[in-house]
């Protein structure tokens, strides 16, 4: 298999229907660079490409090969790389990969399975991430603080950092309400406080209980309290 190959996968794999569907859902990508590939799809071609690779030079030409044109490609890239078994491998693919991506469905597509071994070492990296001034960037780091550290590994200043971050980009805002909202069904008394003290910018206070009050896993009580703090 070539990289042309993968291309031509994907080609052969399109559905029109899927792609009006999914078009007005990520107004950033361009209709001409879409070819509307079900995610099932692509996850099965993904796993099917890399059997079919058989050197590693097609596989890192394929990573290598950025800007890609299509969404699909970047959502090939970010399943090759959520797969990447090695921790700094993954990281200098990730880093080379990040400044590409162009919308918040390859972004949140992008979730390494070695980095549930690597957590001190990962942090060292959502913190670069955080700070970075590429919209998708941010938004990742975010998401793998969400992902990792809402649990055993938990500490209040990850809710520090991520209500210290200050942006007017939508998908920022997005996934910094989604991460608190999280943070209310995991953490609640000490997240709750945040939002008391209405220590975020009204938007994303507000998409936070929003979102609180979407989840099963937010109690019927806390939900009540929180309707009470929304902001005017």
């Amino acid at each position: 298999m070539k990289i042309s190959d993968i291309k031509k996968e994907l080609l052969k794999n399109a559905d029109e229907k899927y792609k009006k569907f999914q078009k007005p859902l990520i107004p950033s990508i361009s209709e001409k660079n879409m070819i509307g590939v079900r995610t099932p799809v692509l996850k099965k071609l993904a796993k099917n490409i890399k059997k079919e690779i058989k050197t590693d030079d097609i596989y890192n030409d394929f990573l290598n090969k950025l800007p890609h044109k299509y969404f699909e490609e970047n959502q090939l890239h970010a399943f090759f790389i959520s797969e990447i078994n090695d921790f700094n491998e993954c990281i200098k693919e990730i880093n080379k990969f990040l400044p590409y991506i162009d919308n918040w469905a390859t972004c949140d597509q992008l979730n390494p399975k070695i980095f549930k071994k690597y957590k001190i070492e990962l942090l060292k990296e959502i913190d670069k991430w955080v700070k970075s001034k590429h919209i998708y960037t941010v938004r990742f780091g975010i998401k793998m603080l969400m992902s990792h550290f809402l649990d055993e590994e938990f500490d209040k200043k990850y809710l520090d950092i991520v209500s210290k971050i200050k942006s007017n980009e939508y998908y920022v805002n997005m996934m910094r309400s989604w991460y608190f909202a999280t943070a209310l069904a995991k953490k609640y008394n000490e997240t709750i406080k945040y939002i008391e003290n209405k220590k975020l910018d009204s938007f994303t206070h507000n998409q936070t209980i929003k979102k609180a009050l979407e989840s099963f896993r937010v109690s019927d009580t806390h939900k009540k309290y929180l309707k009470s703090l929304k902001m005017e």
